[in-house]
């Protein structure tokens, strides 16, 4: 009934597989590293000013994304080589006529994948934020150091009601937000009404207050122009001055607050709340990996099957990965709500990969 019945044989299991999931990783991380710096070296050497030390810049920022892509993938195939050496090997059999169950055999990397899980979590969210962001404002800045210029923040369009707000250009925040080039399109149990243009907006009582006006009315084909004009609307300033979202740029708990802002101003959110909640199920994916690639644990090694298994475990571990990059799409497309296509997978996976491991060795 203990969870580790011998201490040594823990260990053991668990040093296998953390060993060899750090030597995958690293083989991956060289492998794709090369590959990407063959294609990237051209654009970086050709900015003025880059040298050869940018290209290890370019590495520094790079890898941090292949260790968070690639780190459930090392696991995998680290599970199937330590399970497929123990079952060669025939421990699997040894450890089986001492008492120790099939769950027993894996709680050592399980607790292992957590560790894992647990640490890639933390090092996403403190060093991969920072470097995704770091690279994407130096790649659209075509590798050069100059700092780019900084555009005016732009909204191209806001609904309050049935009415539709567009603006070219927005400065301010609160009280002192300006809009630029405003066009709005009043509307009526989704009839137009008339068209209001004015070249700038800012908040005012109950509305807006327009400047330099021009209105088209729809029903009398006529054009008006007004000095000033106070529009009635329920679109509040904050609607145009939160800024798009990328959740790869930013730590989970800084994302949660960005994403009661954008709620706050009526914007939707559920494809930040997907992203949101993978930053936790995506990490926490390492610990279904022993699960899924048990299958190549056990069975007598002398059958022939032993391959058949490690290739059944490996399309398991796959087909994870594939249910998890769907869900996760269908998230963002709204077809599934945000927490199902986060969590919708792995807990699909873990009740394959235990109903397996208890129909065929429990």
């Amino acid at each position: 009934m203990k969870l580790f019945p011998s201490r040594t044989i823990a260990w053991y299991t668990a040093r296998m597989f953390l060993v060899r999931t750090m030597a995958f990783l690293f083989g991956l991380i060289v492998i794709l590293e090369s590959l990407d710096l063959l294609g990237e070296s051209g654009k970086i050497l050709a900015a003025a000013g880059n040298s050869e030390s940018d290209l290890w810049v370019y590495v520094s920022l790079r890898v941090p994304q292949l260790v968070q892509l690639f780190l459930p993938f090392s696991v995998l195939l680290a599970t199937l080589v330590t399970l497929a050496t123990l079952n060669q090997n025939s421990e699997v059999v040894i450890f089986k006529a001492a008492g120790i169950s099939a769950h027993q055999i894996l709680a050592p990397l399980f607790i292992a994948a957590l560790a894992i899980s647990i640490g890639n979590f933390v090092f996403n969210e403190r060093i991969t934020t920072r470097a995704t962001r770091t690279l994407k404002v130096w790649q659209d800045n075509e590798y050069r150091h100059t700092p780019a210029e900084k555009k005016p923040l732009t909204e191209s369009w806001v609904r309050g009601g049935d009415d539709l707000f567009r603006a070219t250009a927005v400065t301010g925040t609160g009280a002192a937000t300006r809009l630029d080039g405003v066009t709005i399109y009043d509307r009526a149990d989704n009839r137009l009404l008339r068209v209001v243009m004015a070249d700038t907006a800012r908040p005012g009582a109950g509305g807006w207050q327009l400047t330099g006006v021009r209105v088209f009315d729809v029903a009398r084909g006529t054009l008006t122009r007004l000095p000033v004009l106070a529009f009635a609307s329920s679109v509040v300033p904050r609607q145009f001055t939160t800024a798009s979202i990328n959740p790869a740029w930013m730590p989970l708990w800084e994302l949660w607050p960005q994403i009661a802002e954008q709620r706050a101003a009526g914007k939707p959110v559920d494809t930040l709340v997907a992203a949101a909640w993978h930053k936790v199920s995506g990490p926490l994916s390492t610990v279904l990996m022993p699960l899924l690639g048990a299958v190549a644990a056990f069975g007598l090694a002398r059958s022939g099957r032993l391959f058949v298994r490690a290739v059944i475990g490996m399309f398991l571990g796959f087909a994870f990965f594939v249910a998890d990059n769907f869900m996760l799409a269908m998230g963002n497309f709204g077809t599934v709500p945000p927490l199902m296509a986060a969590w919708a997978p792995f807990l699909l996976f873990l009740l394959i990969g235990e109903a397996v491991l208890i129909r065929t060795e429990e």
